[in-house]
């Protein structure tokens, strides 16, 4: 079996030597949703353990340029989370309130409690990437959040979240068919925004400050995987093996029960 990209500590990432359209090991599409049944089935119950056992969290990060599939992982490779143990925080464009506190601010505010899975579409990584890219700040303001990002991250670590970051990595030319689908789509047309086309024009800044971000977060407390999602089933499939995992990993553990409770009968 294939595995995900894990990007070890101290890489330096130059995403071109990614490639989008990866079968990442996944052949037949039957087999593999066949298999995606099954993880979301193992993830539910882990998840449900997770919760019973009221001691970590997870926090699941999904970055990627846009029509990567963030919001289509979360439908599909995602589904079999309980809503009510599950947290889904998109991250816009900060409010005035936001910016009036420090970057991770609004993060930590949307960190998932213990015995919660928490999943991030878009996150902090924005002040290190879109920020960056559009020249919203000077390189002395976002260039030390890096840092600022590390220590964060190993915070929610030690205080019991594991944390697991994916980029959905597509190429442009990907990108290109899904924005036109978008239009041509009257019912997906209101999805589509004209800035869209602005940060199109920047695409190689983009990929080189994803890869920077990447490169200087991948932690062995805060992992980076590179995803390759020109094919939404195979990059469902994937995101699906890492959190199943990942999960497995923790192996959560309900509680001890109450005592004498065999043989009783409830009337």
């Amino acid at each position: 079996m294939s595995q995900p990209i894990k990007i070890e500590p101290g890489t330096v990432v130059d995403l071109g030597d990614f490639d989008p359209g990866s079968s990442a090991g996944i052949e037949d599409r039957v087999l593999a949703e066949t298999e995606l049944s099954e993880n979301v089935g193992a993830m539910e119950h882990l998840a449900t353990r997770l919760y019973a056992e009221h001691r970590r969290a997870l926090l699941i990060v999904l970055q990627g340029m846009d029509t990567s599939g963030k919001d289509g992982t979360i439908r599909h490779a995602l589904r079999g989370f309980n809503p009510l143990l599950c947290d889904v925080v998109p991250f816009k464009a900060p409010t005035e309130t936001e910016l009036d506190h420090d970057f991770l601010w609004r993060i930590h505010r949307a960190v998932p409690a213990r015995s919660r899975i928490g999943i991030f579409n878009r996150s902090h990584y924005e002040d290190v990437v879109t920020v960056r890219v559009r020249k919203l700040a000077p390189k002395r303001v976002w260039k030390p959040r890096f840092k600022a990002i590390n220590g964060f991250e190993r915070l929610l670590v030690a205080s019991g979240t594991t944390i697991v970051k994916c980029f959905l990595h597509i190429s442009k030319e990907e990108q290109r068919k899904r924005l036109q689908a978008r239009l041509n789509d009257s019912d997906k047309r209101w999805k589509f925004r004209r800035g869209d086309l602005d940060d199109r024009k920047l695409w190689d800044a983009f990929q080189q400050a994803y890869g920077d971000a990447i490169g200087r977060t991948s932690t062995e407390h805060a992992p980076w995987y590179v995803i390759p999602a020109d094919t939404k089933w195979r990059r469902d499939l994937v995101v699906s093996r890492i959190v199943r995992e990942t999960l497995e990993r923790m192996d959560p553990r309900f509680p001890a029960e109450e005592e004498g409770l065999d043989g009783l009968v409830v009337v």
